[in-house]
């Protein structure tokens, strides 16, 4: 299964297309040695892919059959060209088609708006609602909800958050202008801003030192190794030369739930997963109500009662099409007591 479909297909009730690619054909890919089918039926018979929920059907087995393409999964070629089943195979082309996706709650927060322009929507966005589709969220993710409560099917996310992280968000409108923003996170050229809530070390009192030798208003550098390992939802600080690093500055210290807490400023400057959280849980000094850091809770996704206390409090960067100086700061707040 390859990535969203070029814009051969426009997304149907906010979800993008999916697109599969036909064995055989001179580009090098997975199937590029596989035989070709002679029909687009044969093809799909054999085809396997994962449901929104994360479970897998053959698309020769109930529910789902080739016909599905064809009719509700509106199978597109390349030039645009809607398929049939008897239609031969392009050895190696790419088809587009919408997956069957399923009803999914809704998840009880909402998105507020920061601001908007031509190219641009800021928005903050609320912890517990994705940003993109991913995993068991499709529907109830910001892009699919803005592109049908908008009806803007081009809005596209620029920029990720944690599902569990709430805070400023940056949307692109319009495809003509998206690269150049896009550009800029890819090139660390957006100032990023975060503001948390973690507990300092176990026993700590007023007095004491703290990790990196912290002090209030005084910033300090994390840097490490970060590895994502197969399998494992936390990510690993490991040995080997650094590709992470967090600027951190301790606000305040506050009691807390019968042990000492602080308020943090941080900024990465580098974008690997969970980097805020893994460098803050490495330190001793994990983020309130963390899901994963120390320990990984598998909680339910519908379960609201925790909130992990992080948030995207700033972007800044200089506009790509104007040089104009944009500076986005969020209207949300943390609240140590829904950790």
């Amino acid at each position: 299964m390859a990535r969203a479909a070029k814009r051969v297909l426009a997304p149907r009730e906010g979800i993008s297309a999916a697109r599969l690619r036909a064995p055989g054909g001179r580009q090098t890919h997975a199937g590029m040695h596989d035989p070709v089918p002679p029909t687009i039926r044969a093809w799909l018979e054999g085809v396997v892919i994962p449901t929104t929920l994360g479970r897998e059907q053959a698309f020769g087995d109930a529910p789902l059959g080739a016909e599905y393409f064809t009719g509700a999964g509106e199978l597109t070629a390349e030039d645009g060209r809607r398929v049939s089943l008897d239609d031969p195979v392009t050895p190696g082309g790419f088809y587009a088609f919408h997956k069957p996706v399923l009803p999914e709650p809704r998840i009880p927060f909402e998105i507020a708006l920061v601001h908007e322009d031509r190219d641009l929507v800021v928005l903050d966005k609320p912890h517990f609602l994705a940003s993109t589709p991913n995993g068991v969220f499709v529907r109830e993710s910001v892009v699919t909800r803005l592109r049908v409560e908008r009806d803007e099917p081009d809005l596209v996310a620029i920029h990720r958050l944690d599902r569990v992280t709430g805070g400023l968000l940056a949307l692109s409108r319009r495809p003509e202008t998206r690269g150049a923003y896009q550009m800029l996170f890819q090139e660390r050229a957006v100032s990023k801003r975060y503001r948390a809530l973690a507990w300092l070390p176990a026993g700590w009192t007023p007095g004491d030192p703290l990790p990196l030798g912290l002090e209030t208003g005084e910033p300090r550098e994390r840097r490490s190794r970060l590895r994502k390992i197969d399998g494992e939802r936390p990510v690993r600080e490991v040995a080997g030369e650094p590709n992470a690093l967090t600027t951190i500055r301790l606000e305040r210290t506050f009691p807390h739930a019968g042990r000492w807490a602080g308020a943090f400023a941080l900024e990465p400057h580098t974008g690997k997963t969970h980097q805020l959280r893994v460098h803050m849980d490495a330190l001793g000094m994990p983020l309130l109500g963390d899901p994963v850091y120390p320990r990984d809770v598998d909680p339910d996704p519908y379960d609201f009662s925790h909130t992990l206390q992080l948030l995207a409090e700033r972007l800044a960067f200089a506009d790509p099409l104007t040089g104009e100086r944009r500076d986005f700061r969020t209207r949300m707040a943390l609240d140590p007591e829904t950790a």
